[in-house]
């Protein structure tokens, strides 16, 4: 029987899904956590891995000769040398497209926090304020109506498309900037270029992967070209922001505020600038973390596995 061990199971399951799907293929070892120096000696004889932020460096990979599959659960796999692994012949999975439902969603919650601040409202009501009130109803900061205004939204792939087509449900006007066009894409917005989308976004929602050209993406020179009083949305990667620069500009104004679901080093650090900047709304990485999602996200990896176990495996990365 194959070996399968789990190095970071608990983001990805903390109790509310079953691990049976993967149980049913093989001898099944699952860890909560694993630290940089427990992870040859967990793996050890295995021949399948499963891994979500623990790195699989090629010296681990030496010293489990035994392996012969690296699953990441999740979409990015940065986390592993993947080069070495198609040195060795290892194949490594992602995966894919599972919640793209919900990372759109959350950069709309987000967007509509900002707009209404729906929680603290709440809070204010429940700490007596509103049976105290001399008038019917108050407000404790502006509140925003969408309808009107311009969301531009920087990668239009799946996800993007998502926030748009919520966004255009709302009446926003909806633009995009990808480096593909296509006509779906067209059905939901109007494809300008980079500083176009700068000069005209009322929200700016940032859905793009990060690569080399959109690594701080969002910088004091681009803030620059926005309008005054811009909301910018980021739950796709924290280093698309320089966050000193993002934070200067929500200190002056220039910009209204910020929804931030990620950020550049995760957990984030105490002395990450943003932390005390103004109107700076900041989640712990939870836009995918819907248990519909993760259960998508379990279903996926069970596939990944038995289609390797078959012969045929599918959402390799290092083909």
């Amino acid at each position: 029987m194959k070996k399968i061990v789990i190095l970071d199971g608990y983001t990805e399951n903390p109790g509310d899904l079953s691990w049976e799907g993967l149980s049913a293929l093989g001898a099944l070892t699952v860890y909560d956590r694993t630290s940089a120096n427990e992870v040859a000696a967990r793996i050890g004889d295995a021949q399948i891995v499963y891994t979500n932020k623990t790195p699989i460096t090629r010296e681990t990979m030496d010293a489990c000769p035994n392996l012969k599959f690296i699953s990441v659960l999740a979409t990015g796999y940065n986390i592993v040398d993947v080069a070495a692994a198609k040195e060795k012949g290892i194949p490594v999975t992602n995966i894919p497209t599972y919640g793209t439902a919900a990372v759109g969603q959350f950069a709309i919650a987000m967007l509509l926090e900002i707009c209404h601040h729906v929680a603290h409202h709440s809070d204010a009501v429940h700490q007596g304020r509103w049976a105290s009130c001399p008038d019917w109803c108050f407000w404790d900061y502006p509140l925003i109506e969408l309808a009107g205004k311009t969301m531009g939204i920087i990668g239009f792939g799946r996800i993007g498309r998502t926030t748009g087509r919520i966004a255009k449900a709302m009446g926003m006007r909806v633009i995009a900037y990808d480096a593909h066009t296509d006509d779906e894409g067209r059905e939901i917005a109007e494809y300008v270029d980079l500083d176009t989308l700068f000069a005209c976004a009322d929200v700016i929602a940032l859905h793009c992967p990060l690569f080399p050209e959109t690594e701080g993406i969002i910088n004091k020179n681009n803030i620059a070209k926005m309008k005054d009083g811009v909301i910018i949305l980021n739950n796709s990667r924290g280093p698309l922001i320089v966050e000193q620069d993002l934070c200067d500009a929500l200190n002056t104004g220039k910009v209204y505020a910020a929804g931030l679901d990620v950020v550049s080093t995760e957990p984030i650090k105490p002395d990450n600038p943003l932390l005390n900047a103004k109107n700076c709304l900041i989640t712990p990485h939870i836009s995918w973390a819907p248990k519909e999602s993760r259960q998508r996200l379990m279903d996926i990896a069970v596939s990944n596995l038995k289609a390797y176990l078959d012969g045929a495996p599918i959402n390799v990365v290092n083909p």
